[in-house]
This record gives C-alpha cells, sequence and structure tokens, in this order.
C-alpha cells in the first residue's frame, strides 16, 4: 500500500506517517512550503517530502505523477480558536478539500479519506454517534460539514470510495500550544498555575497514536460513503484529566480551576460513540489518557533539553 497525506507536518499527520512506517508503507507527505515543522516528520527512506501550499493544490495536480492507494486529507487553514468564524478562509478550505480529491484522482487512488470534526455537530448534550444531526455554529464546523458533503459527491464521480472521519480532542507530542492538554502541561512543568474555567465539561479525549491507528485501519476495512467517529469512546469531567496532568508532574502544584469564565456557546458536552468505527476496523484504544500524557509530557522536556 502507498499514501499520499496532505498536512503531514501536523500532530496527527506525524502519528500517521509513524504508523505507516511501522506497517512498511510508502508515503508521499504533501507540507507547506517552509514549514517551521517539517523537521518534525520521521527520516525514513519510505517517506518522500513534498511541499506545496494548500493555494497551490490546483496546479500541484498538475505536476504529481505515480500510483498511490490512499489520500489522507488532514491539511486545514486557519485551525485557531481565534479563527474558528475565518468565514472566508474556511470558505476556502472547502475549494482546497476538492482540489484534494483532484489530486487523489490524478494519482489513481481509490480510496479518500477526509478530516473532518466534531464540531460538525454542534453542541450537543448526549453522547454522539456518526447519523446524529448536523448544526454547526462555527465558520469552522460548517465549512468541514460542506467539504466532507461536496467531497463525497466529487469522489463518487471519480469513482473513489469517500470516508470521512469527524475527529474529537486528540493529543500529544507535537499538538498545538494553545489546546488545553499542552496548555495545562506547559504552565504546570514551568511551575505556575493555569487559569481554567470551572471545568465541568464532559470530554472525550484520544491519544494521537490511537487516533492515527483508527485511520490507518480505515485505509483497509472502512466502507465508502460512511462517516466515523475518532474518539475514546469514554468520556470523564474536563476536571479529572486537567488533575491528572498536575498529579503526573506534580500533585503539589496549584490550578486554577474557576479562574476564567466559560466563553459564549461553550460545549459543555462533547462524548462520542465509536462503535461503528469499532465494528468495521476492529480499532480498540491502547493508550490510558495517564499513558498518553505521561508520553506527551516526555517529549515536552525532551524539546526543552
Amino acid at each position: 500500500m502507498k499514501i499520499v497525506v496532505t498536512g503531514a507536518s501536523s500532530m496527527l499527520g506525524i502519528a500517521l506517517i509513524s504508523e505507516c512506517i511501522l506497517n512498511n508503507v510508502e508515503v508521499l507527505a504533501i507540507v507547506r512550503v517552509n514549514s517551521s515543522k517539517i523537521n518534525r516528520i520521521p527520516k525514513s527512506p519510505l517517506i518522500n517530502l513534498v511541499e506545496c501550499n494548500l493555494e497551490n493544490y490546483k496546479g500541484f495536480k498538475d505536476s504529481v505523477s505515480g500510483k498511490y492507494d490512499i489520500f489522507y486529507h488532514l491539511a486545514w487553514a486557519e485551525t485557531s480558536n481565534m479563527s474558528r468564524n475565518n468565514v472566508e478562509a474556511h470558505s476556502l478550505n472547502i475549494k482546497y478539500t476538492l482540489d484534494a480529491v483532484e489530486i487523489a484522482n490524478k494519482l489513481s487512488c481509490k480510496t479518500f479519506i477526509g478530516a473532518g470534526s466534531q464540531a460538525e455537530y454542534g453542541r450537543k448534550n448526549f453522547i454522539i454517534n456518526s447519523t446524529t444531526e448536523c448544526n454547526p455554529e462555527t465558520a469552522y464546523g460548517i465549512s468541514k460539514f460542506a467539504a466532507g458533503k461536496l467531497s463525497a459527491i466529487k469522489c463518487k464521480a471519480f469513482g473513489i470510495k469517500h470516508i470521512w472521519v469527524r475527529i474529537f480532542s486528540v493529543y500529544g507530542p507535537n499538538n498545538n500550544n494553545e489546546t488545553m492538554v499542552m496548555y495545562c502541561i506547559r504552565k504546570l512543568l514551568a511551575g505556575e498555575r493555569p487559569s481554567l474555567t470551572k471545568c465541568e465539561q464532559i470530554w472525550d479525549y484520544l491519544y494521537c497514536d490511537d487516533a492515527a491507528r483508527a485511520l490507518f485501519l480505515l485505509a483497509e476495512k472502512g466502507s465508502d460513503n460512511k462517516t466515523y467517529n475518532i474518539a475514546s469512546g469514554n468520556a470523564a469531567p474536563l476536571s479529572r484529566y486537567i488533575r491528572q496532568i498536575r498529579d503526573l508532574i506534580d500533585s503539589k502544584l496549584e490550578i486554577g480551576i474557576g479562574e476564567v469564565e466559560y466563553p459564549n456557546n461553550q460545549v459543555m458536552y462533547l462524548s462520542a460513540d465509536i462503535s461503528d468505527l469499532i465494528k468495521d476496523t476492529g480499532f480498540v484504544p491502547e493508550a490510558t489518557f495517564k499513558e498518553g500524557i505521561e508520553k506527551t509530557i516526555h517529549w515536552i522536556r525532551s524539546k526543552s533539553v
């Protein structure tokens, strides 16, 4: 099997590439031009790195060649919390996803797997399965939903199997510093108190290596024109996760729970049903939250030396 990965320097892209190396799979890794994260991508004869920005995918299609089997589209522009309602940027992300389908077709890929988000569902107060009605409230969530639906139509026209995944809260090495997990770890490692909301939210966390393995399994066993939730399937109060992080670093450190007000439209319940993923692929999460955080802390410390 030979695969293509966009967004190859992201946390999930790096984890997926590492999974491919373990399985002796060749990877065409597409990264942004002059990406500051390119050195994080594992070094292997199996990996062929190509630089191309999202806005140049249309032209890039005409310059690539060869035959591949699976196309993973993980790249997405403007993913920070501050950019979630950047309508213009996320409208372009829909176009870039459709351009990615054209690259997949040019490279003779049989399957296209696109990275959607739990943000497509909007706010719910119950366990979410892949058939739950979507009511996205942000430009980010709306564009992810639209990209999934439109890329499915385009894949069907090309005769390419289409799989869409809605990713919940994945964490681990190479994650963005603005996420709650990375913010808390870095603050606590510095001996500082993180300032947080009341942390009453019910949340589902999955370690990045497990998320990558789910993606890898879907390439072989996922069903055409189907959406899958990628999550652990286990949810707990956010305060419990934070205290676990603190205790793994230093149980004597203070955590500022309740110091920050909830933002408008705060999602309070984010729990995923992954029974379809388990049934179709046999996927079972391997890392506990404690194990994943230990690995993440070790990675951060290793980068600080």
